[in-house]
């Protein structure tokens, strides 16, 4: 079930920590909404906007976010385990101390992603996905997919 504005903007104001988990939240204009520390385990963000938004400390774990606008999202120190990141924006995201450990990164933009100290032990990429100048995926741990 995907929200209205309305149900959207109730769901926002719940006291935080959010717990969003396994929530429909695709296509959803997310852009720049404080997520810090929520609980969005298994939700489907597919194709929602995200840019801008606040998702530090947050837990993504078995998340879809398959087609999502996460430029300039800030996820330090989120929680991002078997999360599907494919075909994602994330030019300019900030994924320092995040934990992106068996996340699918095929055809993800990351340019000017800052990926300092994340774990990306068994992150699946491809020969499309695109990482911060210089930066060595198989040296971080990720893996190209065939």
């Amino acid at each position: 079930m995907q929200y209205t504005k309305e149900e959207l903007g109730a769901l926002l104001s719940q006291p935080k920590p959010l717990q969003l988990e396994n929530c429909d939240l695709s296509k959803a204009d997310l852009t720049e909404v404080d997520l810090s520390k929520a609980n969005l385990t298994g939700a489907d963000l597919n194709g929602a906007f995200l840019n801008g938004a606040k998702l530090r400390y947050a837990d993504l774990s078995k998340a879809n976010l398959e087609g999502t606008n996460l430029s300039r999202a800030n996820f330090h120190g989120a929680t991002l385990v078997d999360a599907d990141l494919s075909d994602t924006l994330l030019r300019g995201a900030d994924l320092s101390g995040a934990n992106l450990n068996n996340v699918n990164l095929c055809y993800a933009n990351l340019n000017e992603a800052n990926l300092s100290g994340a774990n990306l032990s068994g992150v699946k990429y491809n020969s499309f996905t695109q990482w911060p100048a210089g930066f060595d995926p198989e040296s971080a741990g990720a893996v190209l997919a065939s």
